[in-house]
């Protein structure tokens, strides 16, 4: 689960298919835990995906998809915490200070000159995502807009 790719739900559903019903496979009985081990498993993926695409240290890396790709994981991750019965408000915290970390960050290179590119998303989509975090704009860096690419 933990190296499952970009969409950990397809490997949760793969691997109890597997482990549960495919000829192939051993044919195991699990029980609540051991299910719920594996969908533990399937969200942390998510949640490291997400906070990597958060992570300004990473933006030079080739595994780095910016604040676009986070939003996406992070619905995807909602929508799966909901099927799943997942709490998901300790991370949406989490989420929320990453967020708040990386505009810093972006917001001191381009006042200090070092210039990066916009960020992958627009304006709007970052409001949203902002939104959904349960953030406010007095809680978000002045002028942020200008980070956003424009539509």
């Amino acid at each position: 689960m933990r190296h499952s790719g970009e969409i950990p739900e397809v490997a949760l559903h793969s691997a109890l298919y597997y482990l549960c019903d495919d000829a192939n496979g051993p044919g195991l009985r699990l029980t609540p835990e051991e299910r719920r081990w594996l969908v533990e498993a399937a969200a942390a993926r998510y949640r490291e995906m997400v906070r990597r695409d958060l992570n300004a240290d990473n933006r030079d890396e080739p595994f780095y998809r910016g604040v676009h790709r986070a939003i996406v994981n992070w619905r995807r991750y909602e929508r799966f915490c909901r099927r799943q019965g997942v709490p998901l408000e300790t991370f949406q915290h989490q989420v929320a200070a990453d967020l708040l970390r990386l505009l810093a960050r972006e917001m001191s290179d381009v006042r200090g000159g070092r210039c990066r590119a916009p960020l992958n998303c627009s304006f709007a989509e970052l409001s949203r995502f902002a939104v959904q975090l349960g953030m406010i704009d007095s809680m978000l860096p002045e002028e942020y807009e200008t980070l956003c690419r424009r539509e």
